[in-house]
């Protein structure tokens, strides 16, 4: 893999990834396809990584190192290290520019389209639930997520609702 695609698969496993060790499904199946890593040298990075001062996502500049030496080392931090900048400066922006229409009508969008993706995984966790009761839970958590977005009910009444819910339906 040259320095280039090694650089950009650490970057877009980092850019789409929740943080900590996040990426590493994807960076997993970009090496291996790739074959420029061996199972085990994940194992390696990770468990340095663990041992390390720091935060969980360094796992990949020891990664790098086992990879592809210092330049890899080098690679995986300046490519972990972009995401964060990236969100400091579209904080900024968004503080300059909260009242546009257009910005507010884009974070709404984006909050609909969290609340689809959160249904979708909730119901793909819930086939091998009990089957009687997995519509019931789908559109009740459904439901709730819409309320708290939507209307804006207070998270303690939903904690509540869920809590009496989960009285109701053992």
């Amino acid at each position: 893999m040259n320095p280039a695609a090694y650089f950009w698969s650490m970057l877009k496993a980092s850019l789409f990834s929740t943080g900590g060790m996040g990426n590493l499904p994807a960076i997993h199946h970009d090496f291996i396809q790739a074959h420029a890593a061996r199972p085990e040298v994940f194992g390696e990075a990770l468990v340095i990584g663990q041992f390390s001062p720091g935060p969980n996502g360094l796992w990949t500049v020891a990664f790098g190192y086992i990879t592809r030496g210092i330049l890899g080392g080098v690679l995986a931090a300046v490519a972990v290290s972009i995401p964060p900048f990236l969100v400091i400066l579209l904080d900024k922006f968004y503080a300059k520019n909260r009242e546009s229409v257009a910005i507010t009508g884009f974070i709404r969008g984006i909050s609909l389209g969290v609340i689809g993706a959160f249904a979708v995984t909730l119901i793909s966790m819930l086939k091998a639930a009990h089957p009687g009761l997995r519509a019931i839970v789908t559109l009740i958590a459904v439901a709730a997520i819409s309320a708290q977005k939507i209307v804006r009910v207070p998270v303690p009444a939903l904690i509540a609702a869920s809590a009496l819910l989960g009285l109701l339906f053992p």
